[in-house]
Order: structure tokens, then sequence, then C-alpha cells
């Protein structure tokens, strides 16, 4: 009987680049995280790809997922909807795999309480001045639409205590061998291997 796998969420406040660290880390040959993509209805960025980036759906079609339940989470952020479809995460955990899945805040809240044994991972920057910075230097939002960010984010950083670590995005790659490294040390919990070790001592 194989291990099941693990569900290691990673978010934090908005801005703080847990896409970039999402790819950098799939990027690496040793990585062997199975990545859960997000539906969302906000329209794609420059060089952001229909089911790569996110799966980008209507409103209509968004709102029809959640009166089906096929959502494991979906919150509302800055006038879009974004979400995680519920049955591909499910069967790949029962696979032995891990999902690995990068979402908003208050979709990690949902998520906390349909998987309260999953790895829940807060990504903080440095500061809020260098916050602000990393918003504005994308290009693609308005004055009033950072200012409203970083006020939502003020928030997010506030409810950190819904996770189990906190790695702060000072270098990209410091943070995603933080990151790894916690999966590691997770997977050697002892609550998750006790039971596949106990089972030695029925061998008779």
């Amino acid at each position: 009987m194989h291990e099941k796998g693990l569900l290691i969420v990673l978010s934090g406040p908005s801005g703080v680049g847990k896409g970039t660290v999402r790819k950098e880390i799939f990027s690496q040959q040793d990585t062997k995280f199975e990545y859960s993509i997000s539906m969302t209805t906000r329209s794609p960025r420059e060089g952001e790809m229909d089911g790569v980036d996110y799966f980008f759906k209507t409103r209509e079609e968004f709102e029809d997922l959640i009166e089906q339940g096929k959502l494991l989470e979906y919150a509302e952020f800055v006038g879009n909807y974004y979400g995680t479809p519920v049955d591909y995460v499910r069967e790949t955990l029962d696979k032995g795999k891990d999902v690995f899945l990068e979402i908003e805040v208050q979709g990690a809240r949902q998520v906390r309480e349909k998987f309260p044994d999953g790895l829940f991972i807060f990504l903080m920057p440095p500061s809020l001045s260098e916050l602000k910075n990393r918003i504005v230097t994308r290009g693609t939002e308005t004055e009033d639409i950072i200012n409203n960010r970083l006020n939502v984010a003020k928030e997010e950083i506030e409810m950190m205590n819904l996770y189990d670590y906190v790695v702060e995005n000072d270098e990209i790659n410091l943070a995603c061998e933080r990151i790894k490294a916690i999966v590691v040390a997770e997977h050697c919990r002892r609550e998750r291997v006790e039971p596949k070790y106990l089972k030695m001592l029925e061998v008779k």
C-alpha cells in the first residue's frame, strides 16, 4: 500500500511572487510535485497560456462550476474569481503523488477546512515597500488597483496564522530551496509515517 500524497499549499499576499516561485520550483529537474492549475475569470497577462498558467473561464462558466461543487476552493479577488478543480487533486493524492497548489489566501482557508492534514506555506515579502515595488513593476495595474492590492495584502499578512510555515521571498532560489526542504521534512513527520512502520510489527 503506497503512502498517500501530500497536498502542498503555497499562498501569500498579492504581488509577493507566488507564481514566479512556483515556476522556478517546477523548472527544476528534481521536482516531483504535480501542479494543480487554477481557474480564473481574469484576463490572461502577456505570455500566459490557457491550461498552462491558468484555466481561463468566463464568469458564467465559473459560477456553473461552483454550483456543481467542482471546485476545491474559490475566491473572488479584485473583481475576479480564482479556484481549484477538486477531482484532479483527490485523484492525484490517492495515487501517492504530491499536489502543489498556488492559491490566494481566501482559498487557502477553504482548503484548510477540507484538507486539515495538508502542508500550508505562506510566502512573505522582505518588506511592504518591496511588495509595492513588485506590484508597480508589473506594469499591468492602475494606481487605484495597486493601492487596493496593497490594502488587501496587509489584511492577508494578518492571516498567516492559518499556515504551518512562513518563507520569505527575498531571493527566488533561496525561497524555492526552503519550500522544498519543508516538504521533505513533512514527509518524515511522525504522524504521517507512524502507521506505515507500525504495520511492520504486525508481520509474523
